[in-house]
């Protein structure tokens, strides 16, 4: 696969991720409590989210309110909130800049800077998965916790809900996208001369760095240079008319 099928898979990758971080982000099913009482009647489901909660009753009647007190919602909700922003303010800006240094694009002109924008961005993404990473795994090890005490009351036991699921298939979209990025631009001149890299090659042909006197033209000062002897210089009896080389 050629460097342009990397970035344009990268790409794909990444923004399906960035679209499940947005549904992460928006869907209030962080976790969900499923209640029922004496009869079918009572039975209820009790969703979660970073920006809501909603309660459907056995009826199929849905009622959601929103979330208008941060210090009312758990510290792993309250710490998701900023950190699942941040993830998607990331993330679209390394999904943009590696739209700029694409290779099939022109909105720069040397190919070096179009390796070193497309890496940028592919870092960018892979710091927006971590931010994901962190509070889908927080929210789901206190769901566990709290599922598993034997203090807590059996009404008010909560499991782990679709969106943590979702977070988690995201970031590892997200990851494997911005992996895919930051290794599609190979450096293109290797550096010699520094370890771990070829020796310069030496090409036909080369100047030499210092010129012997072979012949030196009369001169009032004398020569202190090395001596190298040579044949006489005899001028030619007859010249070529051909091309001199």
């Amino acid at each position: 696969m050629g460097r342009i099928g990397k970035e344009v898979a990268g790409q794909i990758i990444s923004f399906i991720g960035l679209v499940g971080v947005a549904v992460t982000c928006g869907v209030p099913m962080w976790r969900v409590t499923s209640y029922i009482g004496a009869n079918i009647v009572t039975g209820q489901i009790v969703w979660d989210g970073l920006w809501m909660n909603c309660v459907m009753q056995s009826t199929g009647q849905m009622q959601c309110k929103l979330n208008e007190s941060v210090m009312r919602l758990t510290p792993d909700l309250q710490a998701a909130r900023a950190l699942v922003i941040i993830s998607l303010v990331f993330g679209f800006i390394g999904f943009l800049i590696t739209f700029i240094g694409a290779k099939c694009t022109g909105c720069l002109k040397k190919d070096s800077s179009k390796a070193k924008m497309v890496i940028i961005g592919g870092c960018l993404i892979i710091v927006g998965a971590i931010l994901i990473l962190i509070p889908v795994c927080w929210s789901s090890a206190i769901t566990i916790t709290d599922f598993q005490s034997p203090l807590t009351i059996e009404t008010q036991k909560r499991e782990i809900g679709a969106s943590i699921y979702i977070g988690w298939a995201s970031a590892a979209l997200l990851l494997i996208g911005g992996i895919i990025l930051t290794t599609s631009c190979p450096p293109q001149k290797p550096m010699y001369g520094y370890p771990g890299y070829p020796p310069a090659p030496m090409y036909p042909y080369a100047a030499p760095a210092t010129y012997g006197p072979v012949y030196a033209p009369p001169s009032s000062q004398p020569y202190t240079g090395t001596y190298v002897p040579t044949k006489p210089y005899a001028a030619p009896t007859t010249y070529s008319t051909g091309p001199y080389i």
